[in-house]
């Protein structure tokens, strides 16, 4: 049995950026009233003096992250779409692949059988990107739910 143990990984250090976004993290709880006005101020000191990621974390560890703003939800629903799109195309490398083979093996171009699949796929996808979404928020108070 090996009683080597490696050392603790060093502590990294927290930039300007890290702090800022812990004293955002902080004044939202405090507007929200998670937060009353002089545990906030205490927060405050310790997130400005703060050295590493750690430090800031367990200055926000007990506040639950805030839902994601309109804007951020229509970036990440942009980037999933977008993600599907890709996954589209690589089928349709794979499948034209699949009939390029068969008709080398056949010998002749045959029926194009893969437009059936990708097209299908491809309205799905536009109908996602077209259809009308509920802006109503849900009874969570979190992000507004599409209602397909």
């Amino acid at each position: 049995m090996d009683d080597r143990r490696e050392p603790p990984l060093p502590a990294v250090r927290a930039s300007d950026r890290d702090r800022d976004h812990t004293l955002g993290v902080l004044a939202a709880a405090l507007t929200e009233g998670r937060l009353d006005p002089h545990e906030h101020e205490i927060r405050t000191e310790h997130a400005l003096r703060a050295r590493t990621a750690d430090d800031l974390a367990a200055l926000t560890a007990d506040i639950p992250t805030p839902p994601p703003t309109r804007a951020e939800q229509d970036r990440e629903d942009l980037r999933d779409w977008l993600a599907e799109w890709r996954y589209w195309l690589g089928g349709a490398v794979i499948m034209s692949g699949i009939w390029a083979a068969r008709c080398a093996q056949k010998g002749e171009l045959t029926y194009y059988w893969p437009v059936t699949p990708l097209g299908v796929w491809a309205a799905v996808l536009i109908a996602i990107a077209v259809w009308p979404h509920d802006t109503d928020e849900d009874e969570d108070g979190g992000r507004p739910t599409a209602h397909r």
